[in-house]
């Protein structure tokens, strides 16, 4: 391995600080859905308010993530990371004492506010640590810790509601939190765009935050309301009236909001394409999947836990190795072969899957599969997407694609309710084997997106970037 490629000792201290902040997101989010019932009793609410707790949090990261992203890159990466910490950290404790549901949505939404500037500058600040040829490897173990993440967070959250209640799930953010803002100094560097002035526009961050939280809301909103009800058209159909708005501005502005140079790049475009499909599909999977062994197989919490496990430990196992493949062999066939497993995974659930419960005997051996393709895929979208960015412009790319990501989470949730409610009771066979083959399709989409669009060799290779 030459001195170019060689990954030095600061940058992954640097990895380690970041990837506990992801770590701790992403067990927080697993974990608020078993601590749903005992919130539900506590506060003495119901569950479709109740939804709100999720919901809230994600319009909110969805929304800022582009702004959050920008801010990063021009005023400083570590100046952002940093008080978004904070933030999440001020928003965990309000929920952690919250007597009410409006407060402990209120409390989640500024959760949400740090969720998004943390999302959006943890890789930034980060990877300049890396060498280029290396970034996807650093990418790799970010993504397995937040695979892991999703593991351990229904488990943790179990043993803390025992042990305590449902509000030390939020508690335990608040040590953490002070950990990550003690140490980081001492391992990440400031990075910024050189090129920036610190002069953003303002009014595009307006215009960009109201498109995108118009379209989030109006998207989640629509699971309630329908997806054909007035007022959800209404909302959506603002929102793609802003964007138009926000692409104006961002072609004359010296700082826009919406970096329209990154889709010059044909890694970064192809990845916005194929991501939107892989996001409609991913979120959606474990939902079904949720409500197929609860529901209609009727299988107590306990083996529920037990049999999401494997597939997502692989994917934690996965994950960082494909980051080394993906700096070796270039992102495309790493991307299309896992979202073709992913596909195989959805698909297989609807040909072998029936009434009779078969927890380890098809589901889980079925999941594997999954997690393998996820393991490929969760993580190499971002760093599939930053192959050929500038450094000065990883915040807002990264931004940019989890943006994307985000608003096809909520979407493809959405679309997935519907289809779950065309069948006639909650034991009705068919409503579930057409979620899983709207999943399958989507994953297969991804991989066809990728396959054709994305350009071939790593970065490395690639000595045009916008060819």
């Amino acid at each position: 391995m030459g001195e170019d490629t060689a990954i030095p000792r600061r940058a992954w201290l640097a990895l380690s600080v970041t990837t506990l902040v992801t770590f701790l997101v992403v067990v927080d989010i697993s974990a608020v859905n078993v601590a749903f019932p005992s919130i539900q009793d506590d506060l003495n609410t119901t569950r479709s308010t109740l939804g709100w707790i999720i919901s809230g949090y994600n319009i909110m990261v969805g929304a800022l993530l582009l702004a959050a992203g920008r801010f990063a890159d021009s005023v400083g990466r570590l100046k952002v990371f940093l008080p978004g910490v904070f933030v999440f950290m001020v928003g965990s404790l309000l929920c952690g004492v919250a007597t009410n549901v409006e407060f402990l949505i209120g409390a989640r939404l500024v959760q949400g506010l740090g969720g998004a500037v943390v999302a959006s500058s943890s890789f930034a600040v980060m990877l300049p640590e890396f060498p280029p040829a290396r970034r996807s490897t650093a990418i790799g173990f970010a993504g397995a810790t937040g695979a892991l993440g999703a593991v351990v967070g229904p488990a943790l959250g179990s043993v803390l509601i025992e042990a305590f209640n449902w509000r030390a799930i939020f508690l335990i953010n608040v040590p953490v939190s002070i950990i990550v803002m003690v140490i980081a100094p001492r391992f990440l560097r400031e990075s910024k765009d050189p090129n920036a002035k610190g002069r953003i526009d303002g009014v595009g961050v307006v215009i960009g935050t109201l498109a995108v939280g118009l379209m989030m809301f109006g998207i989640v909103q629509s699971e309630s309301w329908g997806l054909g009800d007035p007022r959800i058209v209404a909302l959506i159909g603002a929102g793609f009236v802003l964007l138009p708005l926000l692409i104006r501005r961002s072609r004359s502005h010296p700082e826009p909001l919406l970096d329209l140079e990154l889709f010059r790049f044909r890694s970064f475009s192809s990845t916005a394409l194929g991501v939107v499909f892989y996001g409609f599909a991913f979120t959606s999977g474990a939902l079904v999947n949720s409500i197929v062994l609860q529901d209609l197989w009727e299988q107590d919490l306990v083996v529920v836990g037990l049999a999401f496990m494997p597939g997502p430990l692989l994917a934690a196992v996965v994950s960082p190795l494909t980051g080394s493949v993906a700096d070796r062999i270039g992102h495309r066939w790493v991307l299309g072969v896992g979202c073709v497993m992913c596909a195989i995974g959805s698909l297989s659930y609807v040909l072998l899957l029936d009434e009779t419960p078969t927890v380890w005997t098809r589901f889980v051996p079925i999941s594997l599969i999954t997690g393998v393709g996820i393991g490929l895929t969760v993580a190499t979208w971002s760093s599939a997407g930053l192959s050929d960015i500038p450094q000065a412009k990883f915040g807002v790319a990264g931004a940019t694609v989890n943006t994307i990501r985000q608003a096809a989470y909520a979407l493809g949730i959405s679309v997935t309710i519907t289809l779950l409610a065309t069948g006639v009771d909650q034991f009705d066979l068919s409503a579930y084997r057409w979620a899983w083959t709207w999943i399958g399709v989507c994953f297969l989409l991804a991989a066809v997106a990728v396959v054709a669009t994305f350009p071939s060799g790593n970065s490395q290779d690639r000595l045009e970037p916008t060819t």
